[in-house]
């Protein structure tokens, strides 16, 4: 759902009417453009969890 409705905003938001070939070319070159920026902000974010120490610093049982 997320995808249809993303794609809708391209098409309204570039006065796109699909009918034409050279709207439905603006149109894909668009959206695979946000597909690959959505792709990237993936893998970069994934890079910044996988770096993060998730084991906590000290035992429950140790006291300080």
């Amino acid at each position: 759902m997320f995808f249809v409705i993303s794609g809708m905003l391209i098409i309204s938001n570039n006065g796109l009417a699909l009918y034409k070939q050279e709207n439905r070319d603006i149109f894909l070159q668009e959206y695979s453009n946000w597909i690959e920026g959505i792709y990237s902000n993936s893998i970069g974010l994934t890079g910044h969890i996988v770096k993060l120490d998730w084991l906590p610093k000290h035992r429950l049982s140790d006291k300080e």
